[in-house]
């Protein structure tokens, strides 16, 4: 989906802390990389989802997403990786099937808690969830 055809969150009004650093946080596209929200996030102590729905409102494309759906050159983020190239690891199937919720579907936050526990790469998880042909959301951004 792109931030055209995104229905804007109605009533959020970006306060000129926000603004001022999302702007000084754009790469020279003038995109905003995740890692880049979840640092102004933390600095500002914000949810995560208040500056991505901030830089939604300020017309401002998010981009480098960090389980490597969106925002790369090549598609998605671990496409020309050795990423694809490894099995994978043990255990991770069993605990991304533990997160599916009844659809199925699992969420961007449950992704870096996955990570986090088994000490592996947020992307290298990401990419088995799409793999193995699970949807993933919610964004901790509202990017989907």
């Amino acid at each position: 989906m792109t931030l055209e055809e995104k229905k804007l969150p109605q009533g959020v009004e970006v306060d000129e802390a926000l603004r001022k650093a999302i702007e000084s946080h754009l790469d020279a596209r003038g995109k905003l990389a995740c890692a880049q929200a979840f640092r102004i996030a933390e600095a500002l102590d914000l949810p995560p989802l208040t500056v991505g729905q901030a830089a939604d409102v300020l017309q401002i494309h998010l981009t480098r997403c960090q389980i490597g759906l969106f925002g790369y050159p090549q598609g998605k983020g671990w496409k020309g990786t050795a990423i694809p190239e490894r099995p994978i690891p043990e255990g991770l199937e069993a605990a991304i099937r533990a997160e599916l919720d009844e659809q199925g579907h699992i969420g961007c936050a449950q992704i870096w808690a996955i990570a986090a526990r088994m000490h592996l790469p947020k992307m290298v998880v990401g990419y088995w969830v799409d793999r193995l042909g699970y949807k993933i959301t919610p964004c901790q951004l509202g990017a989907f």
